[in-house]
């Protein structure tokens, strides 16, 4: 008899309390990256490539530009620099909406990235993967952690992820 009432009274409990559930939610596109991305970061939402005034959206492969005041989207280079070099020029990493909306600010604050061509990129890079712990959004600060738990600072924390690699 015990055993049957502490059966119902189980379940009951069991029906009556709600279920917790548990949710994880992991942003990785390492994979969605394309190889002349800057290597050392896990996520990137969109790239500014400061020496041709461009963004690129890394979710959407699409490359979004200024053409007569207009914001243009498209899979390709804007016509005036169908020659550019992808892997060469030096790339900003920018996690936030829409950053083009904030071109004015960007075309400033980048200014000094545009003559930079030393940038590591996806495709170059022999190490594993690695994550920015600490460092302003949009740049490389120089202190990395690897997956593996063994710390590397590129550029010793000064600033541009410029390191001997």
């Amino acid at each position: 008899m015990k055993k049957i009432i502490f059966i119902i009274c189980f379940g009951l409990t069991a029906a009556v309390v709600p279920k917790a559930k548990a949710q994880v939610s992991i942003n990785v596109n390492i994979g969605s990256q394309p190889l002349w991305g800057p290597a050392g970061y896990d996520y990137a939402d969109y790239y500014y490539l400061p020496e041709i005034e461009t963004y690129y959206s890394v979710p959407r492969h699409q490359f979004i530009y200024l053409s007569n005041g207009q914001w243009v989207f498209s899979s390709g280079l804007p016509p005036r620099y169908a020659g550019y070099n992808l892997y060469r020029g030096y790339k900003v990493v920018l996690n936030s909406p829409r950053p083009y909306r904030y071109f004015n600010d960007h075309k400033v604050k980048y200014a000094g990235y545009r003559s930079m061509h030393n940038q590591l990129v996806i495709r170059n890079s022999r190490e594993p993967k690695y994550f920015v712990v600490k460092g302003h959004p949009g740049k490389a600060k120089g202190h990395y952690k690897r997956h593996d738990g063994q710390g590397r600072g590129n550029g010793g924390g000064r600033g541009h992820g410029h390191g001997k690699h």
